[in-house]
Parts: C-alpha cells; sequence; structure tokens
C-alpha cells in the first residue's frame, strides 16, 4: 500500500475496532447494571457480546499490523493462540446468533410453553456452553494439531494463517457447519417469526 492508503486503512481498522469493543462493553455493562434485562434470552446476548468483545479486544489488534504490512512479527506460538480465539470467537458468534434466532422462534411460534419455562429451574447456562464447545471442537483441533498429523507444516516464516487453509475438503466440511447451516437456520427460524407475526395480525 502506499502511505496514503496505509494511514487510511489503519484509521479505520482502529476505528472499528474501538466500536467493536466499546458497543460489547456497553451490551455487557448493561446486562451487569440493569436487574430487568437478566431473564432467559437475554443471557444469549450476553453470550454474543462476550464473543464479539474478545474479538475487538485481542483477535483484531493483532490482525491489523498483519493485514497492513503482511508479515507476522509475534512468533508462531502466539499466531497459534491468535488463531485459536479468531476461529473460536468468530465461530461462537455465529453459533449465538443461530440461538438467539432459535429463542425468539419458540417464543413466537410456542408463546405458552415458552413462557411457561421461563420460571423453570432449567438455566441457558448449558446451551451457552455447548455453544463454546462446539465452536472449539469445529476448528481449534485442527489449529492446534495439523501440522503434527501431516508431520511438517505448510505454514512459511513470518505467515500466520491455519495450516488446513489450503485443505478445501476441510474447509468445505467445516464452511457448511459455519456458515451454510447456520444461515438455513436462521432464515428458517426467521421466515417463521414473521410468518407468525403475520398471521396473528390478519
Amino acid at each position: 500500500f502506499s502511505l496514503g492508503v496505509l494511514v487510511l486503512l489503519a484509521f479505520l481498522m482502529v476505528l472499528l475496532l474501538l466500536v467493536t469493543i466499546l458497543g460489547n462493553i456497553l451490551v455487557i455493562l448493561a446486562f451487569i447494571m440493569d436487574r430487568n434485562l437478566r431473564h432467559r434470552s437475554n443471557y444469549f446476548f450476553l453470550n454474543l457480546a462476550v464473543s464479539d468483545f474478545a474479538v475487538g479486544a485481542f483477535c483484531m489488534p493483532l490482525y491489523i499490523p498483519y493485514a497492513l504490512t503482511g508479515t507476522w512479527h509475534l512468533g508462531r506460538s502466539l499466531c497459534k493462540l491468535w488463531l485459536v480465539m479468531d476461529y473460536l470467537m468468530c465461530t461462537a458468534s455465529v453459533f449465538n446468533i443461530v440461538l438467539i434466532s432459535y429463542d425468539r422462534f419458540l417464543s413466537v411460534t410456542k408463546a405458552v410453553s415458552y413462557r411457561a419455562q421461563q420460571g423453570i429451574t432449567s438455566s441457558p447456562a448449558a446451551k451457552m456452553v455447548a455453544i463454546w464447545v462446539f465452536a472449539f471442537l469445529l476448528y481449534c483441533p485442527a489449529i492446534l494439531f495439523w501440522e503434527h498429523v501431516a508431520g511438517h507444516s505448510v505454514v512459511a516464516a513470518h505467515q500466520c494463517y491455519a495450516e488446513f487453509f489450503d485443505n478445501w475438503h476441510f474447509l468445505l466440511c467445516a464452511s457448511t457447519l459455519e456458515f451454510f447451516v447456520p444461515l438455513l437456520l436462521v432464515t428458517y427460524f426467521n421466515m417463521h417469526i414473521f410468518h407468525n407475526i403475520q398471521r396473528r395480525q390478519r
């Protein structure tokens, strides 16, 4: 990049980073300070805010210099940690959106049973933990152990990307679970919500 383009990109990236961090801090603080917000469905929004905050606080600050210079200067260990955090947080965000859409779907299409469950001792914690576990299992073992199983690393020195970056079989399977299936589920849930509300208005 030319110096002018580099400065502009750096400014926009830092601005996006600050908006990501501050916006999600506000959501987390609102949940902590206002007891009225602490009902089941809002825990899922808190879970989303935590994952997005982590993206802004940890993943983006390390990505910005790498994206602007094209060179990773922080060593292999921090590269692995960054990749694990980046894939984990971004995947968890996607799965949280699916969970929020599913929760809204139940609240609209099965309102009576949904309200009855609000008083049951079962908490949203199990679903929230499942989100993180599934998000971790989808990419993180491959990030950590791919080169050991393959017997060598394909990542060049001073670069930082996942070893499976050129393996289209793995990427196709993982992308299907991370993007295409969630897209279909969110579309299905929200279309049902829309049609249900429309039917009630008639």
